[in-house]
């Protein structure tokens, strides 16, 4: 008999003492996550948020550049071939680190292959190989993501799943600062003096950096332990594969959660939608505000995600102490919340902008626009209330898993918070043009409002009983 995972999403309500919650957070599984986690989030940037600037800057339509966010649509999928990543053994390197550090080291070397081919593409003139390779880096990223998923649910029990993964989510806003400001900050500095607009060898100096750097991730897998696993007998057949590995988790889920599972994955679909469909044309909004490069990466790339972790480690810790549902609801208020602000920002009179030429005289002088303090305080808002409320989905996510098909149904999850937003997104930057920036907002806002509704209808719905009968999703200790 495998063991099961018949936790429903209150399950995760055990709470700790504040001196036990912080002491979770020194644990070596925790701290593994902070790197691991660092290791996810640097692909995710170059694919996406810093691409969209680099191909903005490269004369690329906003259109174009909406278009091309479907290559996050690879996260969206991913649920396809997680079973492959749950039950494959890959010849010589599955004997040598285990299943799940195989994987991750699979995925890491794809996404090095991706980044190194995006570095020496010129958008310009070779715009469909830069979409090839970005959408390499971003199958292995999404690889990565489910056997990291998976090697996460798998080394932490239930009641340490909120410190991990807001140790995960610290790593990957770090990751997040480099491949963003980062990145950025590479690009200018690899200019050649005297030259204006886009200049190709800077971007591949600075991409060619961000692949070295994937190393923090492939170190810290080589280092690490592979995680118990419960005994899988040999397949004796395909047939008999496909139906363990692909038809057995998706049926798991349903059989555990009933009628209850389509409500819950409606509300896994859309809980991030305000944030991921604003999100796309987040980076051509600030070009078209008259920001600059400096300006752009100082806020939005490092404090930004300095007040992201700020929230990621409230939400983990406050999830621990008084329920991951009643987070849930906040950050989902308060992520459709920001989008107003961003829609304020956007009327501010485009003149009260701090112009290049002030900005590149005086850094400090650039920092006196109104544009500059408004920017500052959104991006402030928006970053807190997106950190807050993403350690508490990704606990709530891992409550619901069996740790029998930890990878696959995890993968199903996390593919179905990205889906939908990130298709609808691709039409973001048609959107801005035919109704602007400012309703565009407002609109990104206004989506968040059935997210309200279904969180509270799974928690009013969800079984109290079930939930304190069932066993946690694992028992690994450390």
């Amino acid at each position: 008999m495998s063991t099961t995972n018949t936790a429903a999403p209150a399950a995760i309500e055990v709470t700790l003492s504040r001196s036990a919650a912080l002491r979770v957070y020194l644990e070596p599984r925790c701290l593994r996550m902070l790197f691991l986690g660092f290791s996810a989030g640097l692909p995710l940037m170059l694919v996406l948020g810093t691409l969209s600037f680099r191909l903005r800057e490269a004369g690329i339509e906003r259109s174009t550049i909406g278009f091309l966010s479907w290559v996050a649509l690879a996260y969206g999928v991913k649920f396809l071939w997680a079973p492959l990543v749950d039950q494959l053994r890959i010849p010589l390197l599955t004997r040598w680190l285990g299943r799940r550090r195989s994987w991750l080291l699979l995925a890491q070397t794809t996404i090095v292959i991706g980044l190194v081919g995006m570095a020496w593409t010129d958008p310009r003139s070779h715009l469909t190989a830069m979409v090839v390779f970005a959408l390499m880096a971003a199958f292995g990223s999404a690889t990565q993501d489910i056997a990291l998923d998976a090697y996460r649910i798998e080394t932490g029990d239930t009641n340490r799943q909120a410190a991990m993964a807001a140790m995960y989510q610290s790593g990957y806003r770090i990751a997040m600062i480099w491949a963003g400001a980062g990145a950025l900050w590479l690009a200018a500095r690899g200019e050649v003096a005297g030259i204006e607009g886009y200049q190709q060898v800077a971007w591949s100096f600075s991409y060619l950096i961000m692949a070295l750097t994937m190393g923090v991730g492939i170190l810290t897998v080589l280092v690490s332990p592979e995680p118990p696993r419960p005994y899988s007998p040999p397949m004796p057949s395909i047939g008999k594969w496909l139906e363990t590995a692909v038809i057995a988790p998706f049926a798991d889920f349903f059989r555990r959660y009933r009628y209850q599972a389509v409500m819950i994955l409606a509300l896994i679909a859309v809980y991030r939608i305000s944030d991921i469909v604003m999100g796309v044309m987040a980076n051509p909004f600030y070009v078209d505000m008259n920001y600059t490069k400096d300006q752009i990466a100082l806020v939005t790339k490092v404090y930004g995600v300095v007040m992201t972790l700020l929230g990621a480690f409230i939400g983990g810790w406050v999830a621990m102490r008084v329920g991951v549902m009643r987070i849930l609801m906040l950050g989902a208020v308060l992520s459709a919340a920001t989008n107003l602000l961003f829609a304020w920002l956007s009327t501010l009179p485009p003149e009260m902008a701090c112009s290049r030429e002030l900005a590149e005289h005086s850094a400090w002088l650039s920092l006196l626009g109104k544009n500059f303090l408004g920017l500052v305080a959104v991006v402030s808002a928006d970053n807190l209330a997106g950190g807050l409320a993403s350690s508490a989905f990704i606990a709530y996510l891992s409550s619901l898993t069996n740790i029998q098909y930890s990878a696959t149904q995890y993968a199903l999850f996390s593919s179905m918070m990205m889906l939908l937003p990130k298709w609808i997104g691709g039409f973001s930057g048609l959107a801005v043009d035919a109704i602007g920036y400012t309703q565009f907002f407002i609109a990104t806002a206004c989506l968040g409002l059935p997210v309200l509704v279904l969180i509270a209808c799974v928690a009013r719905w969800q079984s109290p009983a079930s939930a304190s009968n069932s066993p946690p999703n694992n028992i690994a200790t450390e």
